[in-house]
């Protein structure tokens, strides 16, 4: 008889591979060929819609689904598109539309912002996800799975929920 593949539950540590890839098959993420992520669900470190999608597997199982953009970002909103003055960009900044250009608010918080467009001095910046309101691909390959443990180390998972 084999081993016994632990089923990923809430707070479970999880390594796995994984790929967004929108419709046309352009890459968006990939950890195959690579180091597989790992991570604690519940940690934020996927956002939760992804994370919900993992519940369930086991070590060796693959999953692919087809997730819309404003299920896991949130819809498109038009007032996240503002005109920048050019000054505004360190001298050599490329803005090419469709660069992706990480800038900071006065709080100190990363935020990404894509580039639609320039005109003279202006640059018109989306700070929507760029994944907002696209369709893409999420395809994980689960390769370890371990139990959900309180801080003081004791399993969480349900007796036998987690073993089938």
């Amino acid at each position: 008889m084999g081993a016994l593949k632990l089923k990923i539950t809430p707070q479970s540590r999880v390594k796995m591979h994984f790929s967004l890839t929108l419709p046309d098959a352009t890459e968006i993420i990939s950890t195959y060929g690579d180091e597989p992520l790992d991570f604690t669900l519940g940690e934020d470190t996927m956002e939760q819609m992804l994370e919900f999608a993992l519940l369930g597997l086991r070590t060796g199982d693959e999953q692919d689904l087809l997730v819309s953009g404003d299920d896991v970002y949130g819809p498109r909103d038009d007032t996240l598109i503002h005109w920048l003055e050019r000054q505004e960009f360190a001298p050599d900044q490329s803005l090419n539309p469709g660069e992706i250009i990480a800038f900071s608010t006065p709080e100190g918080e990363e935020l990404a912002g894509t580039v639609l467009q320039v005109e003279g001095e202006r640059v018109q910046i989306d700070f929507n996800h760029p994944l907002s309101g696209r369709q893409f691909r999420y395809r994980v390959t689960i390769l370890d799975v371990e139990q959900a443990q309180d801080p003081d180390g004791n399993d969480t998972s349900t007796t036998g929920s987690n073993i089938s």
